[in-house]
């Protein structure tokens, strides 16, 4: 397929921001699409050069580009610079620079998107003397045979950056869109879909469907092929593996231990809430491997973890769900997620930082062990394997403190037990639940004390004055809504001015800095990466900011690099939290 077929897409995506017209846009570029370009469209759709699992980075920082720009335009490297810091958009630069370009080459060719897709994913393997001339060269010859559209896509994608508002959601509805026979019909007058009437229970089925299949194995384009070649009824024969990592099952909270009981049956199997963070255990041939809930994989991160499970949990092949707990090397004491969350990025001093800041591996549930998937078996059966095959040893490997029971009394003394030890709260699980990968469902709910936190992505924010210059203070923060990106307040408070002590503002500003795409005065804007927990007094209504809501007093408490941007807090939870505070709470608003 031509790239240009590819670009026509993403400035039809950029142009809108309703999500069901870019479903039908995607859908019908898909359509277009055959069988040996659907991988590569299918990640280059989501500005993807790889899938998340996978450790390969192109690692080409901004500079790079503006050499390239320089090379395959003739364009003096300080105005594109210059150019670069009017539009805060390097893709704009060269779709700018492109369509002025003083020279022109006779090797330039019409673009396909696997042209440019291997050329991108060369980037990646280059190393050794000479790589960074190699890479400029690599991007150079894509800017030098694309037009102007083009030129601003292919240095979108390298810098990850794409700004299409594409997420797996879209995805996945122009999947059933373009490959089933739901019959769903999008009418753009209305901004509608139009589904036959004996056909909506079998388009909501086969959403659910493509949506679980996903979850196994987070590749599309193994949906896709699946879907081409056995129709529906291919989805039921996708297997996963030990290797790639599935979408871990999400909890619901529940308002009280009642509550809880309510939804899941009794008795019910009651655990400890841990501070810290999940962690997938991996096991094949190869050896173990760790993978965090934004499918990261982070192995060589945590070498202590790779031992324990390597030395003390029996079998060949498996996928262990499990969260790692982070405690100080010398008193014992259990330290809260904060504290370890710089291990989860950590590259260099491994060995030093496994020693300092060790972790305990906290096993609670299996998914897949000796060939064979787990996700349908009863919970009960599945902590029965784990209590089979794993060795526990205090500080290194457990599994998750449990107790069974329907008493609402017995209940809450192991909630308050949980909390006394310092941890979050407790799970409360179904006994007969199966495992739902991605799913907020009622096999399990979480208990924790207060109104419930946001997770938030930083947006934007201002360079601070005084004994904070030098330092970026007062964070946008954002919610999410179907893909897009809604402000909902700044955050100023939590943050400490010391290291060590928590979240600093020098630690911010390391992490956010080399995210900005835009500044103005003391202003910035950046790049929704950077994720943080928020505590608030109460939620209010407000038209100062897109999501029409502010948050009362919010109050940063850590950093939350654990999460995909896709599940930071939405709009739509926004609004019933905002509605459980009863009358009284709006009452305030007006």
């Amino acid at each position: 397929m031509q790239y240009n077929i590819l670009v026509d897409c993403y400035e039809k995506l950029e142009k809108t921001s309703k999500r069901l017209e870019k479903t039908d846009i995607i859908a019908d570029v898909l359509r277009k699409t055959g069988i040996e370009d659907i991988d590569v469209t299918l990640l280059l759709l989501q500005g993807k050069l790889f899938p998340d699992w996978d450790e390969r980075k192109i690692g080409v920082a901004a500079r790079l580009i503006i050499k390239a720009i320089n090379v395959s335009t003739g364009v003096d490297a300080n105005k594109v610079e210059d150019e670069w810091k009017k539009t805060g958009d390097l893709g704009l630069v060269a779709e700018n620079l492109i369509s002025t370009k003083k020279q022109h080459t006779l090797f330039s060719r019409e673009l396909t998107v696997k042209k440019v897709f291997e050329n991108l994913r060369k980037l990646a393997e280059l190393e050794g003397s000479g790589t960074v001339d190699k890479k400029m060269q690599l991007i150079a010859e894509l800017l030098t045979s694309a037009n102007s559209k083009e030129a601003k896509y292919i240095v979108r994608t390298i810098l990850g950056e794409l700004r299409v508002g594409v997420g797996s959601g879209s995805l996945r509805d122009s999947i059933v869109w373009a490959y089933t026979d739901s019959g769903v019909k999008y009418d753009k007058a209305t901004n509608s879909i139009v589904i036959p009437e004996n056909n909506r229970e079998k388009y909501n089925q086969y959403i659910g469907m493509v949506q679980h299949a996903y979850d196994l194995i987070n590749e599309f384009s193994v949906v896709v092929k699946k879907l081409k070649e056995h129709k529906i009824e291919g989805l039921g024969k996708i297997e996963f593996s030990p290797g790639k990592p599935i979408n871990v099952m999400l909890y619901q909270k529940a308002k009280d231990i009642a509550d809880a009981f309510e939804t899941v049956g009794k008795p019910a199997a009651l655990e400890y809430k841990y501070d810290g963070f999940r962690l997938q255990v991996h096991k094949t041939e190869k050896g173990i491997l760790l993978f965090t809930r934004r499918l990261e994989n982070v192995t060589k991160q945590f070498p202590e973890v790779v031992e324990y499970a390597k030395n003390n949990i029996k079998g060949n092949s498996f996928i262990l769900d499990a969260e790692a707990v982070g405690f100080d090397s010398k008193t014992g004491k259990y330290q809260p997620f904060q504290n370890i969350s710089q291990r989860i990025r950590r590259k260099y001093d491994i060995e030093k930082m496994s020693k300092e800041l060790p972790v305990e591996l906290n096993i609670f549930d299996i998914i897949f062990y000796e060939g064979k998937s787990m996700i349908n078996e009863p919970f009960k059966e599945r902590r029965k394997l784990l209590e089979k095959i794993v060795t526990q040893k205090t500080k290194k490997i457990v599994l998750a403190k449990q107790i069974i029971t329907d008493d609402l009394k017995k209940a809450e003394k192991f909630y308050n037990e949980s909390l006394e030890s310092g941890e979050e709260g407790i799970m409360v699980k179904n006994l007969d639940g199966i495992y739902k990968p991605g799913s907020r469902v009622g096999y399990g709910v979480k208990v924790k004390p207060v109104m419930e936190s946001l997770d938030l992505v930083i947006t934007g924010a201002e360079w601070g004055e005084g004994k904070r210059s030098g330092w970026l203070t007062s964070f946008n923060l954002s919610c999410w809504d179907k893909g897009k990106l809604l402000e909902i307040g700044k955050v100023g408070t939590g943050i400490k001015e010391l290291e060590g002590e928590g979240v600093s503002f020098l630690e911010l500003t390391r992490l956010l800095k080399p995210l900005i795409t835009k500044e103005k005065g003391k202003e910035v804007s950046v790049k929704a990466k950077i994720i943080i927990e928020v505590d608030y007094e109460e939620i209010q209504r407000s038209p100062t900011y897109s999501s029409g809501f502010a948050l009362r007093f919010p109050r940063l408490v850590r950093l939350r690099n654990d999460k995909p941007l896709n599940e930071i807090s939405s709009i739509s939870y926004i609004k019933k939290l905002y509605e459980q505070q009863g009358r009284t709470g709006r009452e305030k608003d007006k």
